[in-house]
């Protein structure tokens, strides 16, 4: 997905917002002003970090934040597991609790506000608009042998976890892989966010290889690349994930939240909408 002026502009806010020191700001515009038309949101993320530690000797940390939202669903999982299995589709009514986590974003979102992450639990369901993909989702599921899930967040992966308890009870004899992030890249989750909240115990978990906060394949792991070329089935979670992998040419279902105005306006919806759509090949 390409990176257009508007979107440049907001990554460079952000990286402003991280620091005020100058001589990593002006690598941060000029990796910017020469970036091809092919490089997308995640990949100069990827840059800036690379460059960040170059400059300070670290990445920033986000590890107090993981995990202050890793705890809070958990606090949250056994009351959100009750009613998922009261739902007349306990299947469906999880992707939408797993999207819901979605907003913990602090790559999209300059504030990440609890309450308002709250506040989203106060509408959960499948609308009428995932309808139509999550049934497409649901019965290719049912013919399928593999499944990946492509992660995104801390706190996210916990209502990930329990999502995927549903899809074992509905599919028992499918095999299912969860990719995370191979290092630190902002809030996103690694193997070690994974094994805190117990995802491990539900599915097999792969990292993608490298600090990047999206699923570009050229720098995915051997691992990484070759459960994505077999699995047949492919959820991939997050905006990073779908502006990394939309358009390559692969059948993948995407679930997330629109935070920022460019998936506003693709979509035309309100922020923190909720979005599940089928990409075909």
């Amino acid at each position: 997905m390409r990176t257009i002026e508007s979107c440049a502009a907001c990554l460079y806010d952000k990286q402003k917002h991280l620091t005020d020191d100058e001589q990593y700001l002006a690598e941060v515009r000029k990796i910017l002003d020469n970036r091809k038309e092919e490089d997308t949101s995640p990949y100069l993320v990827h840059l800036f970090d690379l460059a960040y530690k170059k400059r300070f000797g670290a990445g920033a940390s986000y590890r107090e934040v993981k995990k202050k939202y890793n705890d809070l669903v958990l606090s949250m999982e056994q009351s959100i597991r009750e009613k998922i299995e009261r739902a007349e589709d306990p299947l469906s009514e999880s992707l939408a609790y797993a999207r819901i986590g979605n907003y913990i974003d602090f790559g999209a979102l300059t504030n990440v506000d609890e309450k308002t992450f709250l506040s989203l639990f106060d509408d959960v369901g499948v609308h009428q608009r995932d309808r139509k993909a999550v049934e497409s989702f649901i019965s290719q599921c049912s013919k399928a042998k593999t499944f990946l899930l492509i992660t995104d967040n801390c706190g996210e992966i916990v209502l990930d976890k329990l999502f995927l308890e549903q899809l074992k009870k509905r599919f028992p004899d499918l095999k299912i892989t969860v990719m995370v992030r191979g290092k630190e890249v902002i809030n996103d989750a690694t193997r070690e966010d994974a094994e805190y909240v117990g995802l491990d115990k539900v599915a097999r978990i792969i990292s993608n290889g490298d600090a990047v906060s999206g699923t570009i394949y050229e720098l995915l792991s051997e691992e990484a690349k070759a459960i994505l070329d077999s699995a047949e089935v492919i959820l991939a979670k997050g905006q990073g994930n779908y502006e990394s992998l939309n358009h390559q040419g692969r059948h993948i279902f995407y679930s997330f939240l629109c935070k920022c105005q460019l998936f506003m306006a693709r979509f035309q919806v309100p922020q923190f909408t909720g979005i599940f759509v089928e990409e075909m090949e």
